[in-house]
This record gives C-alpha cells, sequence and structure tokens, in this order.
C-alpha cells in the first residue's frame, strides 16, 4: 500500500513537469519529492490500519477481537528491579517522582518483589549533597519498607546512561529477572507495573516490552498543545505501528521493561571507530539495544494501552528543539549500524525511520529551495517560443491545472488525514477523556492550526541540525529543562533570526518576480517571519491556564487524576530542599563474587547464542 500510494503522487508530479521538459531543477525537485512521498505513505497506513483495527477493537498483534492479557490471580514468581537513572536534575522532582513510583508498587499485592534502584550520575557537586539529603528524607519518610529501596551514585559518568545501566547490571543485576526503566520524569502507576512484570514472566521468550509514556503535568501553551496531540493521536498510532512492526518493537528508552539477562548478554554497545558525531559512544543506545536483543532471536513488544505510563516534555519551543537536536544525532548515527551482521529487517527500518523523521525536513526545504530557484530563474530568463529554426507553431507553456489541483489535494490528505482519523475515533470511543465532543473538537481544530504555524520553523530547525551533524559537529548531552518558564524576547530572537532573514529575504524576491509563487509559500514564509512571537507567545503560562480555563486541550488524566499523578502533585506542592549535611545512601550490599560481566558486542560477527550468559554463569 505504501509504494503504490508514493508512486501515483510520484507519477502525478512528473506529469504535471513533464509537457514542458524537465529541468535539471525539476529532476531534483522529483527525486526528493519520492523520498518524501513514501515517508508521507508510510505515516499515512500506518495510522490508517490503527484507525481500523482501533475502531473495531481489533489486537494489532493477533488480530483478534478478544485483547491478551496477562494472568494476574497468582502473584509474581521472580524478583524485579525498578531503575531510575538521573544526571543532574531538579532534586525535588525527581525524588517526588521516585518515591510515587515506589509507593505505587509497594501498595501493590506483589509489593515484596520489586527493589528500587535511583542510580545518580551527577556530577554537580551541590546537586549530590542534595540528592543525598533528600534519599536520608525519603527513607525516613518509608519506614520499614526503605529497605527495598538504594541508591548509588559514580563519581563520573563514565559511557553515560548506557554506562550507568551497565554499571548496575553487572553489579547487581543476577538478583532480578527484569528491570523496569525509569526516566528522570517518569511517573508509572502500580498497576502497569505490575502489569509489565507479569507479561515479562509469563512470556518467556520476550525480553522487552515498551509502553507509550503520556505526557502529563504541562502548563505552557506550547507544552499543552503536545500533550494533547500525544494523548489524541497515540493510541492510534501505536496501533498501527505494533500492526507492522510485530516482534520487533522499538526501545524507547524508559517507562518499559527488560529481561536482564539478555540486555547483559547482546546489549553491552562498543564505542564506534571514527570521530563523533558518527564515531565514539553510542548516543541514541535504546534503538540499537532493541535490535540487539531482536538479533539474538528474543521478542520486543509495544504495548499499545496508554494507561499508567507518563512523562513530560519541554514546555517550549527552543528547548522541544534542544531535545531534537540531540535525537537527530543520534538517528543519524543509526545509519552507519544499517550494515551490523544479523540485524532483522524490522530493526533496520527503525534505523532508517528515525533518521529520516528529521532528515525528511531538510528533504522538504531542498524541494522549496529546488522550486524558487526553477520559478526564479524562468521568471528573469525570456521565454522561447520557437526552438527550432524552422518552426511552423509556438512551442506553448503548457499548466496542467486539473493534474496540480488533484497533486495538491491528495498531499494534503496524506499529512492531514492521520489527524482527521484520529479525532474522529476519540470522538467515537473517548470524547468524555477531553470533556465532552464540542471540546474535543475545539482542541483538535486549535491542535491542526498550531501545527501549521510551528511545522515552518521545526522544519528550518531539523534542517539545520541534519546539516550539523553531517558538517561533523557534536552536542553535549546535558539534562533538560523540565519546569515551565516563559521565553525571554532576546532568547526569543536570538534561536530564530537567521530563520527569519531567510524567510524574509525568499519572499522579497518571490513577491517581486514570481508572486504567483510567493502566495504558495506564504505559509511556510509567515511561520518564519514570526518565528520570535510564536516562541515567546506559546512558551506562556497564562495562556496554557487560560486555554485550560476554557476547556481546550483538556486530558483525561486532568480531569480524573489516577494515583500516582496525585501522589506527584501533592509532593511537589510539599517536599522541603533540605540541606542537610549529606551521609552515606543505602547501597545493596552484593560481594564482588556476584557480579556478572555485560558482554560487548561485536557488530561484525554473528550474535552469541541466546543463553550463553546463563550457561557460563551455571
Amino acid at each position: 500500500m505504501v509504494l503504490p500510494t508514493a508512486a501515483l503522487a510520484g507519477w502525478s508530479l512528473y506529469e504535471i513537469f513533464k509537457p514542458n521538459r524537465l529541468t535539471e531543477m525539476e529532476i531534483a525537485q522529483l527525486a526528493l519529492s519520492m523520498l518524501l512521498f513514501l515517508w508521507l505513505s508510510m505515516s499515512f497506513w500506518t495510522a490508517a490500519i490503527g484507525f481500523v483495527l482501533k475502531l473495531f477493537n481489533i489486537d494489532p498483534l493477533s488480530l483478534r477481537k478478544a485483547l491478551p492479557a496477562p494472568d494476574t490471580q497468582a502473584p509474581l514468581k521472580q524478583r524485579h528491579a525498578v531503575v531510575m537513572p538521573v544526571y543532574n536534575e531538579d532534586t525535588r522532582r525527581i525524588m517526588v517522582g521516585f518515591e510515587a513510583c515506589v509507593r505505587e508498587l509497594l501498595d501493590t499485592e506483589n509489593g515484596k518483589q520489586f527493589d528500587f534502584y535511583m542510580l545518580s550520575d551527577t556530577t554537580k557537586p551541590d546537586m549530590a549533597e542534595a540528592e543525598l539529603a533528600a534519599w536520608e528524607a525519603l527513607t525516613a519518610r518509608l519506614g520499614d519498607k526503605s529497605n527495598q529501596v538504594f541508591y548509588r551514585r559514580r563519581e563520573k559518568n563514565t559511557g553515560r546512561k548506557v554506562g550507568n545501566l551497565a554499571d548496575f547490571c553487572q553489579r547487581w543485576g543476577s538478583r532480578y529477572e527484569a528491570m523496569i526503566v525509569l526516566d528522570a520524569d517518569s511517573i508509572m502507576s502500580g498497576e502497569r507495573m505490575s502489569d509489565l512484570a507479569y507479561r515479562i514472566e509469563q512470556n518467556p521468550n520476550t525480553a522487552l516490552i515498551q509502553t507509550i509514556p503520556m505526557p502529563v503535568r504541562q502548563h505552557t501553551f506550547f507544552a499543552r498543545f503536545v500533550q494533547f496531540a500525544a494523548h489524541l493521536y497515540s493510541p492510534m498510532l501505536a496501533t498501527g505501528l505494533s500492526f507492522w512492526q510485530t516482534d520487533s518493537a522499538n526501545y524507547w528508552g524508559h517507562n518499559a521493561i527488560i529481561r536482564v539477562e539478555p540486555f547483559m548478554q547482546h546489549c553491552g554497545l562498543p564505542t564506534l571507530e571514527g570521530k563523533e558525531p558518527f564515531g565514539g559512544d553510542i548516543l541514541s543506545h535504546d534503538f540499537v539495544e532493541a535490535a540487539l536483543l531482536r538479533r539474538a532471536g528474543w521478542q520486543a513488544y509495544l504495548l499499545t494501552d496508554t494507561t499508567g505510563s507518563y512523562e513530560e516534555v519541554p514546555s517550549n519551543m527552543i528547548e522541544y528543539a534542544t531535545r531534537d537536536r540531540r535525537w537527530v544525532q543520534g538517528n543519524i548515527q543509526h545509519l552507519g549500524l544499517l550494515g551490523v551482521k544479523g540485524l532483522k529487517a524490522t530493526s533496520r527500518l527503525h534505523f532508517v525511520f528515525g533518521a529520516f523523521a528529521y532528515i525528511s525536513s531538510l528533504l522538504l526545504l531542498l524541494v522549496l529551495a529546488f522550486g524558487t530557484a526553477d520559478a526564479l530563474y524562468r521568471a528573469l530568463t525570456p521565454v522561447e517560443f520557437f526552438s527550432a529554426e524552422y518552426q511552423l507553431f509556438p512551442d506553448w507553456q503548457i499548466a496542467r491545472q486539473g493534474l496540480m489541483v488533484a497533486t495538491m489535494w491528495g498531499t494534503a490528505a496524506l499529512l492531514f488525514m492521520p489527524k482527521v482519523l484520529g479525532l474522529i475515533l476519540a470522538l467515537i470511543q473517548r470524547r468524555e477523556e477531553f470533556g465532552g465532543a464540542w471540546r474535543l473538537i475545539k482542541g483538535g481544530v486549535l491542535e491542526l492550526a498550531m501545527a501549521i504555524i510551528i511545522a515552518p520553523l521545526m522544519m528550518f530547525y531539523h534542517s539545520y541540525f541534519v546539516i550539523s551533524v553531517f558538517a561533523g559537529i557534536s552536542v553535549k548531552w546535558e539534562a533538560q529543562a523540565r519546569e515551565g518558564s516563559m521565553v525571554p524576547w532576546l532568547v526569543a530572537l536570538n534561536r530564530s533570526k537567521v530563520a527569519t532573514l531567510v524567510a524574509l529575504a525568499w519572499g522579497a524576491a518571490t513577491f517581486i518576480y514570481t508572486p504567483a509563487l510567493f502566495m504558495w509559500l506564504l505559509p511556510v514564509l509567515t511561520g518564519l517571519v514570526l518565528a520570535a512571537p510564536i516562541i515567546r507567545i506559546t512558551s506562556s503560562l497564562s495562556l496554557g491556564r487560560a486555554a485550560m480555563r476554557g476547556g481546550i486541550f483538556v486530558i483525561h488524566d486532568e480531569l480524573k487524576e489516577c494515583r500516582a499523578l496525585k501522589r506527584v502533585r501533592i509532593g511537589m506542592a510539599n517536599i522541603e530542599q533540605s540541606e542537610a549535611e549529606s551521609r552515606n545512601a543505602q547501597v545493596p550490599g552484593l560481594p564482588e563474587s556476584s557480579w556478572r560481566p555485560m558482554i560487548i558486542q561485536d557488530f561484525s560477527a554473528e550474535p552469541a547464542p541466546r543463553d550463553s550468559l546463563a550457561a557460563e554463569a551455571a
């Protein structure tokens, strides 16, 4: 379905160009557009399949009505760990979120089957002191239950998050069947974490189950827009994604459960040859770890039920783009791993799609640039109606208006139909989760408008990021600013000035020489020229709160707050930031004789047999 759709779109564009003889610019546009049509077709059909499956309540894996659920009647048989790697994060937020997850699980019947680890790589001395002081307060609050919670801090964050988790696995991994990995801003309900443990125990060939972390606790207008969009579209898109990836799901780095033994056996990541950004440490390690588990024959699944798994998102466009810059580098780095021996085809597709999610912005910008250059060349070059010395009839310029309109509407359908389908599905099945049909429609229309407004600037940012990566410019991975704050005018202007100046020059040239093209480009140019006000206004907390009061961008978890989110809200309102002197935090006393190696993988060799590490240990 993807290939025929893209081929039809490419053919229609070719037929538009062909009558007037293809120029070099048009050939370039056609080639790049074919890649974009493939990308749009894949996204469209993923959404369409997800829509049908969700509408008829069909499981994307079994294609049956009855959705599979784990047997929770018997208690868990194995021990599991819940781990939260942190790095220079806000102490209050990580402690409140961690405690909420701890209490959520300890309140379940299987609470005694879990241990909880905060794995700190914090390098700033004042933050390290604050963490230790807050940890003492946490263990005091937990009382007798504190013997299940542990804190470990490394002086040097060797290997970043990969090294942090590898250190945990090597020191304490042999204690546990699986580990639930949290991010610093993760929140998970006890029911969801317990459900993951049941699923991993009852599916012995499964090594990874990834949940869909839904954004929560957002207050700025931009963050509430992102939060609403995720809640509206994620169930449908995840269902379509699960349909085609089957047992080769991706890993997103957190809010997932991983079987420890195969992770240690197959996910030790080597340092890549060459200089950054393509060499050095593997940055977006999660995609690679999922691919390595599949390479070894283990199954990986995406859980399409979105309840009980939460995260937070950047509060403004600047922070959002900063996070994307890190992801761009990590995802493009994956292109160098396509030749790793033994990878499954689906894993290679994940690598390609992850990189193309950002490269597509550069391709679109190039299509627009080539189109503009071609139009300006035609406008400034005299038209030759007689190309031969002896010619009876002139060479008239042919405009295939009908096909142009059809191609335009077809492209618009590929772009916007996933959003329309998501809105229709929510109106049918989940409108009360958004405060009723009218609030849902208002939010859906405004979300679409916002997506159109910010798309040009995000295209420009992503294009710049992709170019900078291929130019060899690397980026440091720092802690993310998670609390909402309004972007100052000076910052907004500074971070958008290049885009605005380019748009002004672009707009002036097309307005003077090709007014018709200028009108077509107006939505793109407007978003770039007004980039600074858009960044500033959408980062407003007061505008976000006003939208919430007006019933816009409302989500289910605000109308009916779950216990885990309530714990975080109350905890953030009441926790005190202690400045007490730090003492030794409690760490588990596992002797070195029980430490297990994390096997570094050889990408040029076949993977080790599935259970080689367990056999060696025995």
